[in-house]
């Protein structure tokens, strides 16, 4: 059985109680949760320090704000993953390649929420969840390559590169050079950054907001990746996560 911290159990237990009911006194939530007086206050306490409650006029205690934040990203991602789908589906069943779409997870790393990879002869150690640095493989890059200036910046002038596999980018000044062009070309390409012998393009998709929302790739060995196959690739890419971006509002 896996550990787990009994405080935080017993706060989740409290905002589980919220979904059925929108607002509870004090008196109330120690009545439906079972759980100590003392207990509750304390846990009360940093739920509403923490932005995750709020104490009304009346004393009783009611969702935080903080929960529309998460239910925006949430909802965002689960659009971005449904609009892409289909042409994620149709791209993969065209070129017989991975297929991936990629969203910024943190200021530092992106994460794989859909994969498609179902005709492809070699599967490459990619999953549903996975996370990778913003700096390493294309559809990181790709969507770090969009980012605000000021935020490249900052992120490439604090991180520490580490050598992930044999073509991993940990110069500066080629991060620079790479992003400058992902710019011009409107795609980037990896060869053997996240894993030898694998390569990747990838393209942004933008929202209604013109911001950089996901990226895109089209991945596989690095022998299929050469200098004619990318530009057929690119291609098809392109127009495809143009379409998705279409789909999600964004106006050129």
């Amino acid at each position: 059985m896996s550990y787990q911290n009994k405080t935080v159990v017993r706060s989740m237990e409290i905002l589980n109680l919220f979904i059925d009911h929108p607002q509870l006194s004090f008196q109330e939530i120690i009545d439906l949760s079972g759980i100590p007086k003392t207990s509750v206050y304390r846990m009360l306490s940093t739920l509403e320090g923490m932005g995750f409650l709020e104490k009304g006029a009346d004393a009783n205690y009611r969702l935080g704000l903080i929960f529309l934040q998460f239910g925006s990203l949430v909802s965002s991602r689960l659009d971005i993953r449904e609009t892409a789908y289909p042409i994620m589906k149709a791209l993969h069943n065209d070129v017989e390649e991975a297929i991936n779409l990629t969203i910024q997870q943190s200021k530092d790393t992106t994460m794989y929420i859909e994969k498609i990879d179902t005709k492809q002869k070699v599967r490459l150690y990619t999953a549903i969840g996975r996370e990778s640095p913003l700096y390493a493989g294309a559809c990181s890059r790709i969507i770090l390559a969009y980012l605000p200036t000021d935020v490249i910046d900052d992120y490439i002038e604090g991180t520490d590169f580490a050598k992930l596999a044999k073509g991993t980018i940990t110069d500066k000044n080629t991060l620079y050079q790479l992003i400058e062009r992902a710019k011009t070309d409107g795609y980037t390409v990896s060869h053997s950054e996240l894993y030898d012998y694998t390569s990747e393009i990838a393209a942004p998709i933008f929202d209604h907001t013109g911001n950089v929302v996901a990226g895109l790739s089209i991945a596989g060995m690095e022998a299929n990746y050469q200098t004619e196959d990318v530009k057929i690739y690119a291609e098809k890419l392109l127009k495809a996560t143009e379409e998705i971006s279409e789909r999600l509002g964004y106006v050129k």
